[in-house]
């Protein structure tokens, strides 16, 4: 899709949208209908509408294909790497993605908080995966401080997201097992928490729900 889109990255950015929502809509219907993985969305209606900032648990490839769907053009907060992959790279970055350098310290911090500022002076979402990297279910992992630079200097509500991706799309495997992915958004967290207490209410309101939708899933798996 990348190498027959490309003349997009010379058009106007919603020629770049367009390619990507065809990718987009074509993995999801492959993932529903070949690999038997479908999805169940709870409490959708905490996500407000317009700019807001979004931090979900990552498990699997699965979310960060299916939040390009379901947000409305999110920019994604990234590792920088793969907007150095030839051609797909150059439409990351076209499409006002947030790429970081994971070792860059607080000026890859910095630089990331000024891409979310222009992504929401849009109107677009902001998502991150605040641990950084895919976690099984059921192990802890560690949040990163960057997720709360964006909360402290954006000003908007974060919406914490739990799911149980995980059990349907490992980390590490080939092979998927058909079932139900769980996408739960929880209560927003307001603007203007200090740093201890933000990050405290975020871990233990993602990881709680997290574990009780993994619980669940496993059940369905029996």
């Amino acid at each position: 899709m990348a190498l027959t889109g490309w003349p997009a990255l010379w058009m106007h950015r919603d020629a770049l949208f367009a390619v990507r929502s065809c990718w987009i809509s074509l993995s999801m219907w492959l993932i529903r209908w070949v690999a038997g993985i479908g999805v169940e969305v709870r409490n959708a209606e905490r996500l407000p509408k317009g700019p807001v900032l979004v931090a979900s648990k990552h498990q699997s490839a699965w979310e960060t294909i299916w939040f390009n769907q379901f947000l409305d053009t999110p920019a994604i907060v990234l590792k920088k790497e793969l907007t150095e992959i030839p051609v797909l790279g150059a439409m990351i970055n076209g499409a006002g993605m947030v790429p970081i350098d994971r070792e860059g310290g607080a000026p890859a911090i910095k630089r990331m908080v000024i891409d979310a500022k222009a992504a929401v002076a849009d109107g677009r979402p902001v998502l991150i995966f605040p641990q950084g990297t895919r976690v099984v279910p059921g192990a802890e992992g560690h949040y990163h401080p960057g997720v709360f630079a964006l909360y402290r200097s954006i000003g908007l509500p974060m919406v914490p997201v739990a799911l149980n991706s995980g059990l349907y799309w490992s980390r590490n495997a080939f092979v998927k097992i058909p079932g139900r992915v769980i996408v739960e958004f929880l209560e927003p967290i307001e603007p203007g928490l200090d740093r201890a207490t933000f990050m405290e209410r975020l871990q233990t309101t993602i990881e709680q729900a997290s574990d009780r939708l993994a619980a669940e899933g496993r059940e369905t798996m029996r």
